[in-house]
């Protein structure tokens, strides 16, 4: 389904009934990543995933699409479709926009679960990669697509999973060259959003992966101390959805039901 919004064009679908579950997807990914959950998660709960902007069939609205911003495009969509509360899970870059939609709006969020992603900000290195990887783009944005996406899986991982990474692959080389770098510089100058976990009242969920080559692990453990956050440990990368698939839908649909 599209939405206009802005003069643009926002993708989403909205299938089943139940508490709402808004499914967030992250940088260089699509709604369809939550393909392989939706028949399970659907049965129960109304569930809604949205292509945020300049992914997907979700058009562009700038050279730099901050959190905020997609944020307010998450929430145009659910005031589309009248969803006042919701539980919010969100992979990555996904995660980011959660929290910002969190900060805003409170009072429309009924739990947050962060896959591989993190309430911090960018520090002065990560700032730096961040720009390192907009003059990759800018030079051949599929190599580095095909680097960043392959970079996420162990190397024996990108063996067993060497088919869904090529459709990652595919599908990410269709993003605009706009909306890959609109993304790294609204990632980039992200606020930090770590008080969430400890002000916040709703359910909270953090998934990690001992080996994400993108998060450093001891500090996402960290950011949950002296919290209600509870925290899913995986043993793999950046992809836990893919790498430890049937588990992590059980712990999904724990933390929905709980």
């Amino acid at each position: 389904m599209i939405l206009e919004y802005k003069g643009i064009n926002i993708f989403y679908k909205d299938q089943g009934k139940g508490i709402a579950v808004v499914l967030l997807h992250g940088f260089l990914e699509n709604a369809t990543m939550w393909n392989p959950f939706i028949t399970t998660l659907s049965q129960k709960n109304r569930v809604v995933t949205i292509d945020l902007l300049g992914h997907g069939n979700t058009g562009c609205l700038g050279y730099v699409h901050t959190m905020e911003q997609m944020a307010q495009t998450v929430d145009a969509v659910l005031k589309h479709l009248k969803i006042k509360s919701s539980i919010f899970i969100g992979h990555s870059m996904g995660g980011y926009v959660a929290l910002a939609f969190a900060e805003k709006s409170p009072e429309s969020i009924k739990g947050l679960c962060l896959i591989n992603s993190t309430a911090n900000a960018d520090d002065l290195e990560k700032k730096k990669n961040r720009d390192r990887a907009i003059l990759a783009v800018k030079q051949n944005h599929k190599t580095f697509i095909r680097m960043a996406i392959g970079n996420l899986f162990s190397p024996e991982n990108r063996t067993i999973h060497f088919e869904k990474i090529k459709t990652l692959v595919k599908d990410a080389q269709e993003i605009p060259l706009q909306g890959i770098i609109a993304a790294l510089e609204g990632m980039k100058i992200r606020k930090n959003r770590k008080d969430l976990f400890h002000t916040a009242n709703y359910k909270k969920m953090l998934i990690v992966s001992k080996k994400d080559p993108v998060l450093d692990y001891k500090q996402l453990i960290a950011q949950t101390e002296e919290t209600n956050v509870e925290i899913v440990k995986f043993p793999d990368g950046h992809m836990s959805y893919i790498d430890n698939e049937k588990l992590f839908l059980q712990y999904i649909v724990y933390f929905i039901e709980n």
